[in-house]
């Protein structure tokens, strides 16, 4: 093991192995999305049947997050990144032979689990690859890649859909993903071990309090007439979540990282995450009925004014990544938040008659502001970790962002069933209040 890092080219092919297994799991997040009405047609399902198509994945990496985070201190980050990978090519062989819908959910929530190993341990990878004088550059490099996986999900979608049957969406990772094994298990570095036994009763806690929660918190949003039944299970998660913080609240290496919340740098990263990523799913759920609805474009021309964002982000996120080497994250992330806030506030204030160009440079700045918080604030987040914890920051960073992606998801549900009218200018107005509440949380910093 190399105490700062990996040298050349060693490094190069670690961070190929890390970029192209987090470029998956991505992809496979957003793909599914546009495939789900010919899979709903060709398996004979229904809607709310396809949906979970999307569900099992997105629920499965919720709840083995951590718990994958923290098998990853124990018996060593690639191992945990190899075996994901090895379960998520299976699963992604299982989606392709898929002939009925229970079976292709089975196989997305054994893909899931994989992208949860994936996921889990990809920052502390970036760590153990990069010295620590470099680090905010690999950072801005993995911040890159989710960003422009992001992006092109729906285009690969599209394109493979155009030329082949939906099964290749999933049957083109186990060609990539046997390549990316061979390239991982030669690259990757290896990192130092816990010889602490791992808790299965808190990993059994953590799967209740994270899938309940977002469980109901899903079939509250969607309002489908059944609070009852979304109030018991978010009451449930609660109550799960509490025993599990009990138990974890002596442990030395928790399962739940509260010892690493106690570090205010870190507990304050983690806050501004939170809500910079709930300040953009506002705005990603609002923005296609904002440019559609009120401000009448097409969904071709809809698809492309969605663009500017990502590829902003992709622009911002590696010269962030360069400066958080140098410059405070609290100072970067601040200016870069404030960024957001003002493209958001300056969106929900167009006129109907608004121009392609004044919509453009808008999402463009929304964009290079959440490129220039993302990769100091990651940076900050994992350097303010032990590095035996690192996988634990690592799991915990991946948390806070589908946390904050699921409560703003959930908020902006939430303004359209109430006023289905102008709600998308209330999403807008409030992701802008998110962010500059990120803002400031992201310049406390400073004094820590």
């Amino acid at each position: 093991m190399h105490p700062d890092g990996l040298p050349t080219p060693q490094r190069y092919w670690s961070m190929l192995a890390i970029a192209l297994g987090i470029a998956m799991s991505v992809l496979d997040s957003a793909i599914a999305n546009i495939a789900l009405p010919v899979i709903a047609a060709e398996l004979h399902a229904s809607p709310a049947e396809a949906v979970w198509v999307v569900n099992a994945y997105q629920l499965a990496i919720v709840i083995a997050l951590l718990p994958c985070a923290s098998l990853g201190e124990r018996v060593g980050y690639r191992r945990v990144y190899l075996v994901g990978l090895t379960i998520f090519i299976a699963g992604s062989l299982g989606c392709a032979l898929s002939h009925t819908m229970p079976e292709l959910v089975a196989s997305r929530v054994a893909q899931g689990f994989g992208a949860a190993g994936i996921f889990s341990i990809n920052g502390a990878l970036v760590r153990f690859t990069y010295p620590h004088a470099l680090l905010g550059r690999g950072i801005g490099l993995n911040a890159l890649v989710v960003s422009v996986a992001a992006a092109l999900g729906p285009t690969v979608a599209a394109a493979i859909l155009a030329v082949g049957p939906w099964e290749w969406l999933f049957a083109i990772n186990v060609p990539i993903g046997i390549v990316n094994l061979m390239v991982a298990s030669r690259a990757l570095p290896y990192s130092d071990r816990s010889a602490r036994r791992f808790d299965w009763t808190s990993a059994a806690l953590n799967a209740l309090t994270f899938g309940l929660f977002f469980v109901g918190v899903d079939v509250f949003a969607h309002g489908r007439g059944e609070g009852a039944i979304a109030a018991v299970e978010i009451a449930a998660a609660i109550a799960a979540g509490l025993a599990l913080v009990r138990r974890e609240a002596s442990a030395d290496s928790p399962l739940i990282p509260i010892d690493l919340m106690k570090i205010p740098i870190f507990a304050l990263s983690i806050a501004t995450s939170v809500f910079s990523f709930a300040a953009q799913a506002l705005a990603y759920l609002a923005l296609p009925f904002y440019f559609e609805l009120a401000l009448h474009r097409d969904q071709v021309e809809t698809g492309l004014l969605m663009t500017p964002w990502p590829v902003a982000i992709g622009f911002a996120a590696p010269l962030a990544g360069r400066l958080s080497d140098r410059v405070p994250a609290a100072i970067l992330g601040c200016g870069g938040l404030a960024a957001l806030a003002a493209g958001l506030a300056l969106l929900a204030i167009l006129p109907p008659n608004a121009s392609s160009a004044d919509i453009v440079w808008r999402m463009a700045l929304c964009g290079l502001g959440f490129g220039f918080f993302q990769s100091p604030n990651n940076r900050t987040l994992l350097s303010a970790a032990p590095r035996r914890r690192a996988g634990a920051a690592g799991g915990m960073l991946a948390t806070a962002r589908l946390t904050g992606m699921t409560s703003g998801t959930a908020l902006a549900a939430l303004f359209f069933g109430i006023a289905p009218h102008g709600a998308e200018t209330v999403d807008l107005a409030v992701g802008a209040a998110f962010a500059v509440f990120a803002a400031i949380v992201s310049l406390m910093r400073l004094s820590k």
